[in-house]
């Protein structure tokens, strides 16, 4: 189980006993002010857990959701445009805007680690938007491959996203000849 400083101070008491802890093997440092009771921990659960606010989108969240199978150099993640810039190296931030940021919120398993993610419906819509900043080969693969999971989708879900969010006509357009 990964835990916060905090945590672990709850856990174990003093700042001691953690110390104590990892002298002895049953806790590890996996990087600063994060620490486990494993050895190993996959780093996806390390970046939930680092930045529990966030939400996994575009690039990673297409392929989580097998829509790619492009690895992405990066962890995409959203947040809302007041937040702080993260200056992990391995994470691509995604400023959103605030009122839209947890729409289509959702969870789900990868890998054995919990993350928050955006549901496929609302990574379509963000897909379009931000078509012009992915390789054209990227893009047309992951269009391609929500048009044959067009059935498991909502497309009034969709539509709803596609009017909350910025350049609503361009991204009502290009469902139209795109994808339906």
């Amino acid at each position: 189980m990964l835990l916060s400083y905090d945590e672990c101070l709850k856990k174990y008491g003093t700042d001691y006993r953690i110390k104590k802890n990892v002298r002895e093997g049953r806790l590890y440092v996996k990087e600063k002010g994060l620490y486990s009771d494993k050895r190993y921990v996959p780093e996806l659960e390390v970046i939930s857990k680092k930045y529990p606010k966030g939400i996994i989108t575009l690039n990673s969240a297409f392929f989580y959701y097998g829509l790619t199978d492009t690895i992405p150099d990066f962890y995409y993640i959203a947040t809302p445009k007041s937040t702080r810039k993260i200056s992990d190296t391995r994470v691509k931030q995604i400023y959103e805007n605030s009122e839209a940021f947890d729409l289509g919120k959702t969870s789900m398993e990868y890998d054995g680690v919990d993350i928050i993610i955006y549901d496929k419906e609302r990574l379509l819509v963000e897909l379009i938007r931000n078509k012009r900043r992915m390789s054209f080969d990227l893009y047309k693969e992951i269009i391609l491959n929500y048009r044959k999971k067009l059935n498991e989708l909502d497309v009034a879900r969709i539509a709803e996203y596609a009017y909350e969010l910025p350049k609503t006509n361009m991204v009502m357009q290009t469902l139209r000849l795109e994808v339906l």
